[in-house]
């Protein structure tokens, strides 16, 4: 006699899968187009590895900062007085280095135009808030 087919057992799975969440990161393209300008010579891959781990050490404090500065302040969205008060305190803008000083320096013309307000014909000042 012929035995009927029986479908196999599929065990069951357990949970979730036990990996951690990435985090999100700078992709290493761009960090090593912006060494490479900054350094303008040859770069070795080691030295390179070093150099993205400490840009990520500096991005993850750099956040955090941010976000302690932000809830202090009682808010929940960064704004650009938070960013500002972070650069004084690391030295980067002073009385004598505004940060529109060091975004017209280091900046491209299309992220000046979006950073820095400009008035235009009409009276209208772009971008506005």
């Amino acid at each position: 006699p012929l035995k009927l087919l029986q479908p196999k057992p599929v065990p069951k799975r357990l949970g979730t899968s036990k990996r951690k969440p990435l985090e999100p990161q700078l992709p290493r393209s761009l960090i090593k187009e912006i060494f490479s300008h900054f350094v303008r010579m040859p770069v070795t891959r080691d030295a390179f590895k070093i150099v993205e781990r400490c840009s990520e050490r500096y991005f993850k404090q750099l956040s955090n900062d941010l976000e302690a500065y932000t809830s202090h302040a009682g808010r929940k969205t960064v704004e650009v007085a938070d960013l500002e008060v972070l650069m004084r305190r690391q030295g980067l803008v002073t009385d004598k280095m505004p940060l529109h000083v060091l975004i017209e320096r280091f900046l491209p013309l299309e992220y000046r135009k979006v950073l820095i307000p400009i008035a235009v014909s009409g009276n209208k000042v772009i971008p506005g808030k």
